[in-house]
């Protein structure tokens, strides 16, 4: 009997240790998009995207704690004109010659109860850190029934100035404000 309750007991053990320990998920480049909305003269705003991102997240869920390290290639940049993604690329703009990647790496996430609801990290933009804090707006893991891995999704949103990263073109006509938009798919690893 007494071999039954220690044998229960390291089971145990092991199994809480296994739910505690960090998760590591790797970005899907095919559902994950930053997206972004500026202001285009006061008149319309205007409504781009990055289609190439990759990137891992590591939560610790029993522990509240985590981390997200997400790389962009700015080249990417698409606003579905491509007149407009020429001009958004070159020098007066994302300069994307000189500064090919975006960079989103948290500090730390904070938590809801069990959900993760906020990242606290950098963006580096146009070769410009600065800290930046995403708010997270939805967030949901399931075991995908293609995959048959879990996959984590989020949304998440911030808003900041163009201007506070290099990016001034068309000030004061244009606003500098910008709302960034990360629709986030991750498959464990």
């Amino acid at each position: 009997m007494k071999l039954k309750t220690i044998f229960a007991a390291i089971l145990a053990a092991s199994a809480t240790a296994a739910f505690a320990a960090p998760e590591t998920f790797k970005i899907d480049p095919g559902h994950t998009y930053p997206s972004f909305e500026a202001d285009h003269m006061g008149i319309s705003i205007l409504r781009g995207k990055f289609t190439k991102t990759e990137g891992t997240v590591v939560l610790d869920r029993a522990a509240k704690t985590g981390s997200v390290d997400i790389l962009i290639d700015a080249d990417s940049l698409d606003f579905g004109h491509e007149k407009l993604n020429k001009h958004a690329k070159n020098e007066d703009m994302f300069d994307v010659a000189k500064f090919p990647t975006v960079t989103y790496k948290s500090k730390s996430i904070s938590f809801t109860g069990d959900t993760p609801s906020a990242i606290n990290g950098e963006l580096t933009l146009h070769g410009v850190t600065k800290p930046l804090t995403l708010t997270i707006n939805k967030f949901k893991c399931i075991v995908h029934p293609m995959h048959k891995k879990e996959v984590c999704g989020a949304d998440a949103s911030a808003t900041f100035q163009r201007s506070d990263y290099g990016i001034s073109y068309g000030q004061p006509r244009f606003s500098m404000d910008v709302k960034l938009a990360i629709s986030i798919e991750a498959v464990k690893q």
